[in-house]
């Protein structure tokens, strides 16, 4: 039987699947639900900065709350991770979301004295200002990362955009400013326009498996680079998906969306699932399959980069009008 045990951020997990940020992981109940279903840690909902700031009598409210989903708030949030830490076998990771310093110190030692056994930086930036540089972005970024890292002991990981010029290089500094892991990729939603109404409407659509290439092809780039734990995420909805992952070279694999269609108990799926592909290729741990696809592991390492780029376009049949 294959042993299934990884690490993660320093941490021992039972499994590489990870629950992450979704409202399955804003309950009690949903947390444990998760944790009986095979997970092998859990990432709460992000704590956003525009809820920092409760009024007065909301932040007075008793802080015993179950339930602490988007737009709960820093009490309620706090609750939760302390309740998770008691109630959990597994690792609780709680998670931020935004990029002042202003109080994202202050609430990540906060969720650190809760229990947290991690903080996940869910860094959600996108400037539209067209005098601000990528080189001032990316500041912003390492010096959140940095006054976080200074501030608690527990370990940090950064849920990255694939939006940067020299994504590669970025990794490497956000390790040296004390990031442990880093999640590839946060997903940004994208808004869509109501023609009708005439105005920007948010829509939500879950993730499919075609959008784990992305994912798969930076964790196969990244493997081994930088000292980092790294935790592929978006697209991650079979067992087959999870099995990549791997082989690319990622510590854990993160799932939302397949979760959130099928319910806690589709975990226990992709952990029998991975199991019994290692069964039948006899890999007896995940250790003995991890990265053996990535880009130092594999006879030809452009396959992730142009190469790959220009053999996909050509690979696509001539439409049946050109066709003798």
């Amino acid at each position: 039987m294959a042993d299934l045990r990884t690490r993660y951020l320093g941490l021992e997990l039972r499994s590489p699947l990870v629950a992450s940020a979704s409202p399955l992981t804003g309950s009690l109940d949903g947390l444990t639900r998760l944790a009986a279903a095979g997970a092998g840690a859990v990432v709460l909902p992000s704590l956003f900065e525009e809820e920092l700031d409760e009024p007065p009598g909301r932040a007075a409210a008793p802080p015993a709350a179950e339930k602490a989903g988007y737009g709960a708030g820093p009490a309620a949030y706090l609750a939760l991770v302390s309740q998770a830490r008691a109630a959990l076998s597994i690792p609780v990771i709680a998670s931020l979301n935004g990029v002042s310093r202003s109080g994202w110190v202050r609430y990540a030692t906060r969720m650190e004295e809760a229990g947290a056994d991690a903080v996940e930086l869910n860094i959600y930036y996108v400037s539209s200002r067209p005098g601000r540089s990528g080189s001032e972005i990316e500041w912003h970024y390492l010096d959140v990362v940095r006054a976080v890292r200074r501030a608690i002991r527990i370990p940090l990981a950064v849920k990255l955009s694939p939006y940067f010029s020299s994504l590669a290089n970025m990794a490497g500094q956000l390790a040296e400013a004390g990031a442990n892991g880093l999640v590839l990729f946060n997903r940004f939603y994208q808004p869509d326009v109501n023609i009708e109404a005439l105005e920007v409407a948010p829509r939500l659509e879950l993730s499919s498996s075609v959008e784990l290439r992305l994912p798969l092809r930076w964790v196969a780039i990244l493997h081994r680079r930088f000292g980092v734990s790294l935790a592929a995420s978006t697209g991650v909805h079979t067992a087959e998906d999870v099995v990549k992952t791997l082989l690319a070279g990622a510590d854990v694999a993160m799932t939302t969306s397949a979760l959130l269609r099928h319910g806690p108990d589709h975990l226990r799926l992709l952990e029998s699932g991975l199991g019994d592909w290692m069964d039948r290729h006899r890999y007896e741990t995940v250790d003995q399959l991890r990265g053996l696809l990535s880009q130092r592991a594999i006879p030809d390492p452009a396959a992730f980069e142009r190469a790959n780029y220009i053999k996909t376009l050509a690979s696509h049949p001539a439409p049946a009008a050109d066709r003798p």
